[in-house]
């Protein structure tokens, strides 16, 4: 079998695009990727480009050896755009490999370790902060809107979301480091601490104890920042808060700070990125990102990280075909705490392919079609295309 073509597909999805790819074979076996960040859309579709001469003519069932080839052809950037460049080509070669063999692919590296996965709502509430078009019934105009807004977790069947720091009023917003044009300089002034202690305060009382609130907290503060916020949230109970830091000793002495739990590591592409953190023991969970690491490599950070007694918990704020390249990551190792599932968003995005995700109790079943499972609908991914 030979690669033949490969053709980008990005979706305008509101709040960022959604970026696909459709490797083409010769023997009418198409695989689908979903890859990369939608802050990097262009850039991302020009790196395809590059990628192709390449990988077409090659055989796409030897993904390792593919993904090898690009690696060392791009060897002067690694990580970042690169990494996320490759996944695209790499996902989509692990989809016609699983469709070839006529299994899943979580069974074409040893799996399935488990039949469903647990699930968090991510960015409850603060998506909405963030656009309000999310849900335009729902302002969080005050405290009480926010309430209103975790209880929806439990009523929906989740028993753990996610939200980032958020200030509700008649134009709610939500903490983001250099998009949401707050200047605080990764400060965690008093009056900011005040605040998200009244928001995960109100929260908690809104859903008990039997729910699990996650705090994501990523590059927004410094290492004093974080550990202001991190104390003042010990009375709470959370399941963890999510920081990030390019200093493996900042992120240690972080940790090592607070009795909340740590979980880091999404900004990372390799085993060579991670070991450093996990020499110090520098996080309590790892964040691992198959749409922006790539399958093969999500794995080997997660075998990895087993060998230090840590535990996975995949990164996946996207859409559909994420959830089940994500889930089947999950169906592959033997140390996986919980996964990322964003059930908010556009209301068409289940159109855009050919299965949605099956979440019951919080657990996401895992697939057991060939491939990932699900197919773009590439009809109406043209039609929702997003050009800016």
């Amino acid at each position: 079998m030979k690669i033949t073509d490969i053709e980008t597909f990005v979706v305008d999805a509101g709040r960022r695009p959604w970026l696909f790819t459709a490797v083409r074979t010769d023997e009418g076996i198409t695989g689908y990727g979903e890859f990369g960040s939608g802050g990097t859309a262009h850039a991302l579709v020009g790196l395809i480009e590059d990628l192709k001469p390449i990988v077409i003519g090659k055989d796409p069932e030897a993904v390792e050896k593919l993904y090898f080839d690009m690696y060392r052809v791009l060897r002067s950037a690694p990580g970042g755009i690169a990494q996320m460049g490759m996944a695209g080509i790499e996902l989509a070669c692990w989809d016609i490999k699983g469709k070839a063999m006529g299994v899943p692919v979580n069974n074409l590296i040893g799996g399935p370790y488990r039949d469903k996965q647990r699930v968090y709502w991510s960015h409850l509430a603060s998506a909405r902060a963030g656009d309000p078009t999310l849900a335009p019934d729902k302002p969080l105009k005050d405290w009480g809107a926010v309430a209103a807004a975790a209880l929806e977790a439990p009523e929906m069947g989740y028993d753990a979301f996610k939200t980032n720091i958020i200030w509700p009023g008649e134009n709610p917003r939500s903490i983001s480091q250099g998009r949401d044009g707050l200047s605080h300089d990764q400060r965690a002034d008093t009056e900011l601490v005040r605040n998200v202690e009244q928001q995960i305060s109100v929260m908690r009382e809104a859903v008990g104890n039997s729910v699990d609130i996650l705090l994501d907290i990523n590059y927004n503060f410094k290492t004093e920042g974080a550990i202001r916020v991190a104390r003042a949230l010990e009375p709470y109970n959370l399941f963890w808060i999510e920081h990030d830091n390019e200093d493996p000793e900042a992120l240690a002495q972080f940790k090592a700070s607070t009795t909340t739990t740590l979980c880091s590591g999404e900004q990372h592409f390799t085993m060579r990125e991670y070991l450093p953190y996990f020499e110090l023991r520098a996080m309590d969970t790892v964040k691992v990102d198959v749409q922006w690491q790539g399958f093969g490599p999500s794995k080997k950070v997660a075998d990895l990280a087993e060998t230090y007694e840590l535990n996975i918990a995949p990164h996946n704020p996207a859409s559909e075909l994420a959830s089940f390249q994500t889930v089947h990551l999950c169906a592959s190792v033997s140390n996986t705490r919980i996964m990322e599932s964003d059930p908010e968003g556009v209301p068409w995005r289940f159109d855009l392919f050919t299965e949605r995700p099956e979440v019951i109790d919080s657990y996401m079943t895992v697939p057991t079609t060939p491939g990932w499972g699900c197919d773009l609908v590439e009809d109406e991914a043209r039609k929702r295309a997003w050009n800016k």
